[in-house]
């Protein structure tokens, strides 16, 4: 099991990061990667900061998270010894990229709250050859401030339930392909998942009305998931059938709504087709201010269907229900209809 030594949640973090790095890294030359709206707004402060605390450090601003990206990183960083990854999906999925590649510890500070991955082994890059995320290693420390996150757009934090809720049918995979495919089940992992999602349930219109203790409760929720995923060593007791259908829309119509927000529709079509209660899933959605359907980000029926279709051949290896049902674009389609996502 490899998992985050440390996770400092809290409010105005960023002004002591350097304080908290000294504390626990001995090293001296750091690198930074973050977004260009986030340095913007918090450039000066995390700066400032690790300057104070006397490290060395070089800043780089991504703009696209790719694999051509993460090695233009590399090849003019041999020399860091700490590799922070500061902001959204973007630069922390760089930073574990990197951070991995060389052989160095990664801290991941997030700005924003819309998936797991601010504490998984996990990263989604471009231009890999497969769309879903590849194994990294997790942050050695997870500095997560309230106060900064809570300033990011309501969309994103919104897109964290949608990532959280999708536990409920990942888990539901993975105890299936456990019956029909002898795959390995960690029930402690599992468990950690379902948990996760169900906090995030249990307090979903706090988290809707961007509430202080809603926005602490989903990170440490999407924190402790990503940890559920350092567990089981895999991505599965957090991304099933309804990740796939995600990816596959991503293949399908690029750039149509956020990570979270399609597995969060998603996850009531796998819900439905496990014969659990969707319509408690799309309830929360509701509750949260997230999208309860495909439509509403743009998505036409067509693409649903077909998504829903060509998912299995995302990941072979990977047993859901949708590789035991094999749906057809009609049987698709109907799914569509009767949960009401279109």
């Amino acid at each position: 099991m490899r998992l985050p030594e440390e996770v400092i949640v809290g409010e105005d973090l960023l002004s002591v990061l350097g304080d908290e790095l000294r504390r626990l890294f001995d090293v001296r030359r750091i690198l930074l990667l973050t977004g260009p709206n986030v340095r913007r707004l918090y450039g000066k402060t995390v700066e400032g900061s690790l300057g104070g605390a006397g490290f060395e450090f070089g800043v780089m601003v991504i703009e696209v998270p790719s694999l051509d990206t993460a090695s233009e990183v590399l090849a003019r960083n041999s020399d860091a010894q700490l590799v922070i990854g500061l902001g959204g999906g973007k630069p922390i999925d760089v930073a574990k990229y990197v951070a991995y590649k060389s052989g160095v510890p990664i801290v991941s500070v997030p700005t924003s709250a819309a998936h797991d991955g601010i504490a998984s082994p996990f990263a989604s890059l471009k231009g890999a050859m497969k769309p879903y995320s590849m194994v990294t290693l997790p942050p050695k420390m997870v500095i997560a401030d309230i106060d900064v996150i809570a300033g990011s757009p309501p969309r994103l934090i919104r897109s964290g339930i949608g990532d959280l809720i999708a536990k409920l049918t990942a888990v539901e995979d993975w105890r299936l392909s456990n019956q029909e495919k002898n795959e390995y089940f960690g029930e402690y992992a599992a468990h950690l998942a379902l948990l996760s999602a169900k906090v995030a349930m249990e307090n979903s219109e706090s988290i809707g009305v961007l509430s202080k203790e809603g926005i602490r409760t989903l990170v440490e929720a999407l924190i402790s998931a990503g940890v559920a995923a350092g567990i089981a060593g895999s991505s599965r007791p957090c991304s099933g059938s309804e990740h796939l259908i995600g990816h596959a829309i991503d293949l399908l119509e690029p750039g149509r709504g956020l990570h979270g927000e399609k597995v969060g529709v998603a996850t009531t079509l796998s819900a439905a087709l496990h014969g659990m209660d969707w319509r408690r899933v799309r309830d929360v959605l509701e509750r949260a201010g997230a999208p309860t359907g495909f439509g509403q980000l743009g998505i036409s029926r067509d693409i649903a269907c077909r998504a829903i279709v060509r998912a299995p051949a995302i990941r072979p290896e990977r047993y859901t229900i949708l590789h035991k049902l094999g749906l057809n674009y009609e049987e698709a389609c109907s799914l569509v209809d009767e949960v009401g996502v279109a």
